[in-house]
């Protein structure tokens, strides 16, 4: 039998938080810390999101760095797939690849 391992209670904030995020917008690492209660740890939302299984319903690709920009990946392509997922949701890039933070930024309070 194999043992699964139950999420940390940080990461189950921070997955509630980011199932709040509507199609369409997005996060930033940073704002789902705040909400979550966790200001300052950016990079745990990082490794919460990594931490993801295959099928999960938590929308991650909803979250970017505070740039507007996708955050590179270790796996090869996934910033492509993130990507192609945002803009099906119909989130836009500019040319250098960022998204208009002043008008896809998600207001957790709006």
């Amino acid at each position: 039998m194999v043992a699964t391992r139950e999420p940390s209670d940080n990461y189950s904030r921070i997955y509630e938080v980011v199932r709040r995020i509507p199609v369409g917008w997005v996060a930033t690492y940073g704002q789902v810390a705040a909400v979550a209660g966790l200001p300052g740890h950016a990079r745990q939302v990082g490794y919460a999101l990594h931490a993801l299984p295959d099928g999960s319903d938590v929308p991650w690709q909803r979250v970017i760095n505070a740039r507007g920009e996708i955050s590179p990946r270790a796996t090869p392509g996934w910033e492509g797939v993130q990507r192609q997922v945002l803009e099906g949701e119909g989130v836009t890039f500019d040319a250098r690849g960022r998204v208009d933070l002043v008008r896809c930024l998600w207001d957790p309070d709006g």
